[in-house]
């Protein structure tokens, strides 16, 4: 932090990235920069492209949606970013082919709205961490473990929470013998879902009714992830916890329970890409969900457990499922979970009295309180 009381701090929004959910990410960026108070904090948006170039971006959240016309997408405007590179140093650096190096000025948090490989997997937080540089969200290890499904569920598992049945797909047990393979998903039961393990925002999943159908599923999850996660499907309601680091020493804040409906007869059979970016009029986000009262604490009770038990820090959204009779069982959760204004994160919060705009700077301040060099 500067020394300078007059100086407002500034946030680096970084966003687009590598993996297949490039496109989320910017819709994500157009949210976030729409409501940052600029009285508040000076911004630099950093796009990062497909191929990996981090470039100054241009500070136009309009650009930046996504919608049924408009895929957005990081280009390389010719201005290279360079974040800090060794402990100590804060400045934030332009470079522009044939000139020389401009200091953009010096950066207090960086908001990483970065979704899937390559960005909410630990690797870039491992990045900001050789620097000391504060970053919104959790860390290295939550990270990387929250992007996993596996070894998600492991943790969580060693925790005592409940998760549903599964088994896992290698790349190695997928080459060495297929057929030994599906054989280990037998002892599932159908319906299942054939996800890749470490992608998000639905890319890859697919729902298979029928052992005819699984292998072509697993070759579609394998275009995603060569580690695939193959998971029975749990009869029961979609339900989501906004999870929220607190401050100091205090529990981490949940929100009210939210459900998603997807409702039939619009091409949905489940929650995938298209109905959570694409197709609104399918699917109802309801919030606060009908449930008991006694329902409804223990699906807050095991978010924040969930949470702590993977050590997050910032902000997560825990998904679960509630069966026909009460119990709640963890499906997964996101470390930088979709952020847009009617993603369920920030919605879950809005219905629990936090606005949007508000939630941002919440979490700015959460980063900049966070201390650096121990963790």
């Amino acid at each position: 932090m500067s020394s300078d009381p007059s100086r407002k701090p500034r946030v680096a929004v970084v966003f687009g990235g590598r993996s297949s959910e490039h496109a989320v990410s910017c819709a994500t960026a157009a949210g976030v920069l729409r409501a940052i108070d600029r009285d508040v904090y000076d911004v630099v948006p950093v796009g990062i492209t497909r191929e990996g170039a981090w470039v100054l971006a241009a500070d136009d959240p309009d650009r930046l949606a996504l919608t049924a016309d408009q895929t957005p997408e990081v280009t390389d405007t010719g201005t290279e970013v360079i974040l800090p590179t060794k402990v100590g140093q804060t400045v934030l650096t332009a470079h522009r082919p044939g000139e020389a190096l401009e200091a953009i000025g010096q950066v207090d948090v960086v908001f990483p709205l970065l979704h899937g490989p390559y960005g909410e997997d630990g690797t870039l937080q491992g990045m900001l961490e050789l620097t000391d540089t504060r970053y919104v969200g959790s860390g290295v290890l939550a990270s990387a473990a929250g992007m996993d499904k596996h070894y998600m569920k492991v943790v969580f598992a060693g925790a005592g929470l409940p998760v549903g049945p599964y088994t896992v797909i290698t790349d190695a047990d997928w080459r060495r013998d297929k057929a030994a393979a599906m054989d280990a998903v037998g002892a599932l039961t159908f319906p299942l879902f054939v996800k890749p393990c470490r992608a998000g925002s639905s890319m890859g999943v697919s729902k298979v009714d029928s052992p005819e159908g699984l292998e072509s599923a697993i070759e579609a999850a394998r275009e995603h992830d060569l580690k695939v996660i193959v998971e029975a499907g749990v009869v029961g309601r979609e339900i989501e916890c906004a999870v929220l680091e607190g401050r100091g020493l205090d529990a981490p804040r949940t929100s009210l329970p939210g459900e998603i409906v997807v409702e039939g007869g619009h091409g949905h059979d489940f929650y995938d890409f298209e109905a959570k970016y694409l197709d609104e009029a399918s699917v109802v986000l309801s919030c606060p969900a009908e449930l008991p009262q006694g329902v409804a604490d223990e699906v807050r009770r095991l978010a924040a457990a969930s949470f702590e038990a993977l050590g997050c820090e910032g902000l997560a959204r825990v998904d679960c499922f509630v069966t026909e009779g009460g119990q709640v069982v963890i499906n997964e959760i996101n470390t930088m979970p979709g952020f847009t204004p009617s993603s369920m994160y920030p919605r879950m919060w809005q219905e629990s009295g936090m606005g949007y705009a508000e939630l941002v700077d919440e979490l700015i301040q959460l980063a900049l309180e966070r201390p650096v060099g121990l963790r």
